[in-house]
């Protein structure tokens, strides 16, 4: 009996060494996959401890056979507080701000007069802008808090393939730069924005310069850098006015799928969501508002209604820097899955 038990306690020794060792080695193969680097030895094994406690999570929800799965990511080295700080979320915070009715703001006065806009549209079972030709692939703000410039020009390059049958890939760094007070707008680079606010500043600019011409290094040097007027604003990307959606209410917001892809605000902090892999995103999720994405159209999966979403952390978060969250009025009282249906809007050329 003793011996039985010494074997038996020698056997979990082993398998304890060796999934130390497997743990280990898959550790080290997320490093230089993600090309991480560590300031000390203390910092890495500080993310090595975090990357482990997310890797038994991802079990754990995998495990549960939910609607959606979790994977490694980027972000697997960070906790949750970490990962907020990282993205700038803090500092990006929207939730104070007022919901907004169903209607379009006329941008050829510097108040941006309020008028009613979206009327009988035809709503198609499913749309999806990705297929369609109207989204640039997915891009990556780094460490810099950018999104709404993401979504802005996410929600421009889709108006403008739709006119002019063209998709091109418009700057986030020119709004990032220039989109500030010294420059007549209201945003604060690194440290958050809104999207109207800068479709109201691309009005008042006659429009964007492209990518190719204005390309984005805040992602790396985590700062939004001096305003550039170098490149040549395409003046056709003018914003002649944009459409604030219906707050709470997913008919509006398939509606404006309809015509084009839109932005859309949502909380992003949250474990699951910095997580998620692939399938509908139906799990507790808030509203209190913390980043710009860009929805780009709605459909079914395995029974669950869902929007698709393009986000702005690169190809490797996500299904392929996308996320399907769940769609429906059981969402957060009708504010839709993570407040998704709370700030929408979309430019109009």
């Amino acid at each position: 009996m003793i011996q039985k038990l010494f074997l038996i306690s020698a056997l979990f020794s082993v398998m304890s060494v060796t999934t130390a060792k497997t743990l280990r080695e898959r550790f080290h193969h997320w490093v230089e996959e993600h090309e991480m680097n560590f300031i000390n030895t203390a910092h890495e094994y500080k993310t090595f401890s975090t990357w482990v406690e997310n890797d038994k999570y991802i079990d754990t929800v995998n495990a549960q056979n939910r609607t959606y799965t979790l994977g490694h990511n980027q972000f697997s080295g960070l906790d949750t507080y970490e990962f907020a700080e990282f993205l700038g979320f803090a500092e990006n915070k929207m939730a104070s701000l007022h919901l907004r009715g169903s209607v379009s703001s006329n941008c050829n006065t510097e108040n941006c007069e309020s008028e009613t806009l979206l009327g009988d549209v035809t709503v198609a079972d499913s749309i999806d802008w990705v297929k369609a030709g109207a989204v640039t692939p997915v891009k990556n703000q780094g460490q810099c808090g950018s999104c709404w410039s993401f979504s802005t020009t996410g929600a421009l390059e889709g108006a403008y393939f739709i006119k002019y049958d063209n998709l091109d890939s418009f700057s986030e760094q020119q709004l990032v730069s220039c989109d500030n007070r010294q420059n007549g707008g209201k945003d604060m680079g690194c440290n958050g924005g809104l999207m109207d606010n800068a479709f109201k500043w691309i009005k008042k600019n006659g429009g964007l310069c492209s990518e190719d011409s204005y390309p984005y290094t805040s992602g790396t040097t985590k700062s939004a850098g001096t305003c550039e007027v170098s490149c040549t604003v395409n003046d056709k990307s003018a914003v002649q006015s944009f459409v604030d959606v219906k707050a709470k209410s997913d008919d509006e917001m398939m509606k404006a799928l309809n015509l084009q892809p839109v932005s859309i605000a949502i909380q992003a902090d949250q474990k699951d969501f910095q997580l998620y892999k692939t399938g509908v995103f139906t799990d507790s999720c808030g509203t209190s508002l913390d980043h710009g994405v860009l929805a780009v159209g709605y459909g079914s999966m395995d029974g669950n209604d869902y929007y698709r979403v393009k986000n702005s952390w690169g190809t490797t978060w996500g299904d392929q820097g996308y996320i399907y969250l769940g769609r429906g009025s059981e969402y957060n009282n009708g504010a839709g899955q993570c407040g998704m249906l709370m700030q929408a809007s979309y430019p109009v050329l």
